[in-house]
């Protein structure tokens, strides 16, 4: 049950559920640059 309800979140994040792709506010010039926050991690309770 644990891994249904892991593959259907993981089908709903990877299909663009949050709306269509938005270009960045501002021109900016040509060329490629990478900028975010990625956080990976685990939580368990016990």
């Amino acid at each position: 049950m644990r891994f249904l309800a892991f593959a259907v979140v993981a089908a709903l994040a990877a299909c663009g559920v949050d709306g269509p792709p938005l270009s960045p506010a501002g021109d900016s010039p040509p060329g490629v640059r990478i900028e975010g926050e990625a956080r990976i991690g685990v939580v368990t309770s016990v």
